[in-house]
């Protein structure tokens, strides 16, 4: 897959991860089994970084001139947000429904799968069009 298809689909999946959690932090936090606070700042800051990478990332395919995230950028983003959430779910006490386990385990293979690809591409050294 070359580098600039990369960048389009992990923008787009940044922005619909996003979108719900902005949109409607306590509902999707419920809803997937995500942790609570009683309060839905965390997932709407979540939600905020979410739709900023993935808009940057598309700036970047779309618009490089205007200077977006590149895909060495999307790598270490992905790989350490999947490693951290993996991390944080194997070492964590955290008293989580099987659902949010589930949901947040596989967000964290996505993520470190994505960067994996995207390190792969980037290896190639495939130029973004």
């Amino acid at each position: 897959m070359t580098s600039s298809r990369l960048l389009e689909l992990d923008g787009i999946g940044n922005v619909l991860l996003g979108l719900p959690l902005l949109l409607f932090p306590r509902l999707v936090s419920e809803f997937l089994g995500l942790p609570g606070t009683g309060s839905s700042v965390y997932s709407v800051v979540l939600g905020a970084v979410f739709v900023g990478i993935g808009v940057a990332l598309l700036l970047q395919r779309f618009q490089p001139s205007l200077g977006g995230l590149g895909l060495g950028g999307a790598i270490s983003i992905n790989l350490i947000f999947g490693l951290v959430l993996g991390g944080w779910l194997l070492l964590s006490d955290a008293d989580l429904p099987l659902r949010g386990v589930a949901v947040l385990a596989v967000l964290a293979l996505i993520l470190v799968g994505i960067s994996a690809a995207e390190a792969v591409s980037l290896s190639r050294r495939d130029p973004v069009r």
